[in-house]
C-alpha cells in the first residue's frame, strides 16, 4: 500500500490503512478493528510491532479457523511449481497494486529503448535580411562555410569515437567493466513469446500422423515440456489421433471423461461388462470401440481377457496399436497398472498402486520415509480387535484397507464400540455391489457384483485425526510435481465420515496449505509414483499435516470441474497425457479464475422419498453451476441415525471469493433440506 509512515489519528480518506473497508473488516477480528480505530495508529514497522506485542492474542487471532459469517480472508498458494505469483490474498482489485482508490501506479516498461545519437550540424541559416551580407550569394558562401565546419566537426567526432573504442580495450574490457556495453538489446517478453509461438506453429505444420511416441521424437524437448498455452497446444496436437484404452467406464456420471477425450481427437477403446451403459457411446461416436468382458469372473480371468483384447487391437485397421491405457475408476487402477506393464505402455508401477490401495501398507511406507503417520493396526479378523485397541487407543477410525467414497468408514470411541462397529461394517460391505467399477448399494435389480467378492475385508484401525480436511489434486510428470491444488473439505458427517461440502481455493492459512501440499507430494513420491494424476486426502491436525489416503487417479464428483474452473487445469487432459507418455506441464494462471464450492447434500432422516421438490430452490438460480440428483422419487433413503446417510443431490456453485461461495452454498443447502419430504 502507498503512503509514508506517520502517527496520529487515522485519516478518513486512506481506508486502506484503517481496517474499516470490507477487506479490512473481513481480515481483522472486531477486537482488532476497535484497537486500530480507538488508538493512535503508527504504520511504521516499529509501530506495528508495538501494537501486536502489546496484545499477543491479537496476532494469534488473525489465523484462527474462520467462522461461517465472519471469516478471516483466505489466501491461496499457487498450484504451479514455477508460478511468478506464488501466493495472494482475497482483496478488491484496486488493492492489487497502487493507491487505496485503485489508481494504477505500475512502473513504466523496463524495456530498454534504442535511440542513436542525432547528428547535429549546428546550421544557423537566416533567410530574410536586407544587408548585402544577407544576399543570396553571400548566404550561399556562408552556407558552404558552415557545411564545411559541420563536416569537420563530424569527422572529429568519429575520430574521437574511434580513439574511445581503442582506449576501452575492445570486447573483453567492455564486457568486463561495462556489460552489456554496445551489444544490441535482448528481446522483450512479448517478442520472445511471439517467436516461441512461431516456432510452435512451424513444428505443428511439420508433424505427420503416426504413433504418439514417434511424433514426440520429432519435437525438441524444450518445446515438448514448455509451460503456457503454446506448450499445451503442442502437447494436445501430439495427443490428437492417439488410441487410448479405458478399462471400465465407471458410473454414467463419468460420461464427460469420454466426451472430453473425443474432443481432444483421441480414439477411445472401452473394456467393460456387456451390459454397461457405456456401450451406447460407440453409436454416438464418442468412443471408437467397445470390448465386452464378463466382470463377474475372477480378477485373473478378467485381466487375461483384457490383455488379449488389447494385444489384438493392432489387427483392427481402424484402431491400430494402442498408445496408452487409462482409468478413472478406483477399483480398476491395479488392473490398469498391470496391463500397461504387460504391453510396455506408460503406466504406474503395480507395486506403487498396490501400496496406495492398501492403507496399512501406505502407513508403513510413509513411516519408513520419515513422513508423519498416526498410530495404526491391521485388523484381519475379530480376534485382532483387542490388540488393535491397545496399540492405537481411542478415539479411533475403523476403515477397510482398500475402498472408495468413504464407504465402510466409522469412528469408534471404545473397545466395545469397536467390536460392534466391526460386525456392522462387515455386514455393510456385504450389502454393496460393484457396478461399472463403482461401489454402490444393492438396489435389488441384480446388476453388479457383490462387493465382498472383490474387496478385501481386512480393516485398518488408526488414531482419529482432528482438524481441517483438504483434498490436494496432484499432477506428476517425469518424477516431479507439475501441479498441486489445495481445496477445503467441510466437516464430515460422523461417525460415518460422509462428505459434506468443499471449496476452492482453500481458506486455510497459506503456510498450512504449503505444508499440506508438501506432504501430499512427498507421500506420492514415497509410494513410488513418478507420473500420473492423483487425488490426495489430508488433514491439518493439532499436531500438523497428516495423510488420509492417496488415490492414484483423478478425483471423482466435482473435482474435475473445480480444478478446471478455478485453475484452468483439465485433469482429463493431463490423465491422457500421462497415459500416452506425453510430459504433463499444466498451464496455470497467475491467480484463481473462479471460486467454486460444492456439496453432497445428505439425508437427515430415514424413510421413503416422496418427491424431488427439494430441487426447486436450485432451478434457474444465479451462481448455481450445476446440480445432479442422486436419488429418485420413491427411493428409500437412510439418515445418519440409522446408518450410512444417503446423498440426495450434488450442488456446484460459483462466487467472487471462496468465502462467498461457501456461504452461498450453505444457504442453498438449508433451503434444499427444508423441502425434503420423507414418509
Amino acid at each position: 500500500m502507498g503512503g509514508s509512515a506517520s502517527t496520529g489519528a487515522l485519516p478518513t480518506k486512506r481506508r486502506s490503512e484503517c481496517g474499516g473497508c470490507l477487506p479490512c473488516r473481513l481480515r481483522w477480528p472486531r477486537s482488532t478493528r476497535a484497537t486500530f480505530q480507538s488508538t493512535a495508529y503508527d504504520n511504521s514497522p516499529q509501530g506495528r510491532k508495538r501494537l501486536f506485542s502489546a496484545d499477543p492474542e491479537l496476532l494469534r487471532s488473525i489465523d484462527e479457523v474462520p467462522s461461517r459469517r465472519f471469516p478471516r480472508v483466505g489466501s491461496w498458494a499457487s498450484p504451479a511449481p514455477t508460478s511468478p505469483t506464488s501466493w495472494g490474498t482475497w482483496q478488491h482489485a484496486g488493492w492489487q497494486r497502487g493507491t487505496s482508490d485503485g489508481t494504477d501506479v505500475s512502473a513504466a516498461s523496463p524495456t530498454s529503448q534504442f535511440s542513436p545519437h542525432p547528428v547535429e550540424f549546428g546550421l544557423k541559416i537566416q533567410e530574410n535580411g536586407t544587408s548585402p551580407e544577407h544576399s543570396s550569394a553571400a548566404a550561399r558562401r556562408r552556407r558552404l562555410r558552415e557545411i564545411g565546419i559541420a563536416a569537420r566537426q563530424l569527422e572529429s567526432r568519429e575520430r574521437s569515437e574511434e580513439q574511445r573504442r581503442k582506449a576501452s580495450g575492445g570486447f573483453r574490457m567492455e564486457q568486463l567493466l561495462a556489460s552489456p556495453g554496445s551489444l544490441p538489446r535482448g528481446c522483450t517478453a512479448a517478442e520472445r513469446e511471439s517467436a516461441f509461438r512461431t516456432l510452435i506453429d512451424r513444428v505443428l505444420c511439420e508433424l505427420t500422423p503416426g504413433p504418439t511416441c514417434e511424433r514426440m521424437g520429432r519435437v525438441p524437448r524444450r518445446l515438448l515440456t514448455a509451460r503456457g498455452p503454446d506448450g499445451q497446444r503442442l502437447r494436445r496436437e501430439i495427443l490428437r489421433g492417439a488410441t487410448i484404452v479405458f478399462f471400465t467406464a465407471g458410473y454414467e456420471g463419468k460420461r464427460f471423461v469420454y466426451e472430453r477425450a473425443r474432443a481432444l481427437g483421441v480414439k477411445s477403446v472401452m473394456i467393460e461388462s456387456p451390459d454397461s451403459w457405456s456401450r451406447c457411446l460407440v453409436d454416438e461416436g464418442i468412443i471408437a470401440k467397445f470390448i465386452p468382458v464378463d466382470m463377474s469372473q475372477s480378477s485373473e480371468a478378467v485381466y487375461a481377457q483384457a490383455l488379449e483384447a488389447i494385444q489384438n487391437l493392432s489387427k483392427d485397421a481402424s484402431i491400430g496399436e494402442p498408445d496408452g491405457i487409462a482409468t478413472v475408476v478406483e477399483l480398476s487402477v491395479a488392473t490398469v497398472a498391470r496391463l500397461a506393464e504387460a504391453t510396455g505402455l506408460p503406466g504406474p508401477p503395480p507395486e506403487a498402486v498396490d501400496a496406495a490401495r492398501d492403507k496399512h501398507r501406505t502407513r508403513g511406507i510413509l513411516a519408513a520415509a520419515g513422513l508423519p503417520t498416526p498410530p495404526h493396526w491391521a485388523v484381519e479378523s475379530e480376534a485382532d480387535l483387542a490388540q488393535a485397541a491397545q496399540e492405537v487407543g481411542f478415539p479411533a477410525v475403523l476403515k477397510p484397507v482398500s475402498g472408495a467414497a468413504s464407504l465402510g468408514v466409522k469412528k469408534v470411541e471404545s473397545e466395545a464400540q469397536l467390536r460392534s462397529t466391526y460386525q456392522e461394517l462387515e455386514r455393510e460391505l456385504s450389502s454393496l455391489v460393484v457396478s461399472s467399477g463403482a461401489l454402490v448399494k444393492d438396489d435389488g435389480t441384480g446388476n453388479g457384483v457383490n462387493a465382498d467378492a472383490v474387496i478385501s475385508t481386512v480393516f485398518l484401525l488408526e488414531r482419529y485425526l482432528d482438524g481441517s480436511e483438504v483434498d490436494v489434486d496432484v499432477v506428476m510428470s517425469e518424477g516431479e510435481w507439475q501441479y498441486a491444488a489445495v481445496s477445503d473439505n467441510g466437516p464430515t458427517l460422523e461417525p460415518y465420515f460422509n462428505e459434506t461440502w468443499a471449496v476452492s481455493p482453500s481458506l486455510l492459512p497459506r503456510t498450512q496449505q504449503v505444508e499440506l501440499k508438501e506432504l501430499a507430494i512427498s507421500s506420492v513420491k514415497a509410494l513410488g509414483f513418478t507420473d500420473g494424476v492423483f487425488h490426495v486426502e489430508c488433514k491439518y491436525t493439532s499436531i500438523g499435516p497428516q495423510l488420509i489416503e492417496v488415490n492414484a487417479r483423478m478425483g471423482g464428483g466435482p473435482v474435475y470441474v473445480t480444478n478446471l474452473r478455478t485453475w484452468c487445469v483439465d485433469l482429463v487432459e493431463e490423465t491422457l497425457f500421462c497415459a500416452a507418455g506425453i510430459p504433463a506441464r499444466p498451464a496455470v494462471p497467475r491467480q484463481p479464475v473462479e471460486c467454486i464450492a460444492n456439496s453432497d447434500v445428505n439425508t437427515l432422516r430415514s424413510g421413503k422419498l416422496l418427491d424431488l421438490s427439494f430441487l426447486d430452490p436450485l432451478k434457474g438460480r444465479e451462481g448455481v453451476i450445476s446440480f445432479s440428483p442422486h436419488v429418485r422419487a420413491g427411493d428409500d433413503v437412510v439418515g445418519p441415525s440409522d446408518g450410512l446417510p444417503t446423498w440426495l443431490v450434488e450442488i456446484v456453485v460459483s462466487r467472487p471469493t471462496p468465502r462467498e461461495a461457501l456461504d452461498f452454498l450453505l444457504d442453498l443447502e438449508a433451503e434444499v433440506q427444508a423441502k425434503v419430504r420423507v414418509a
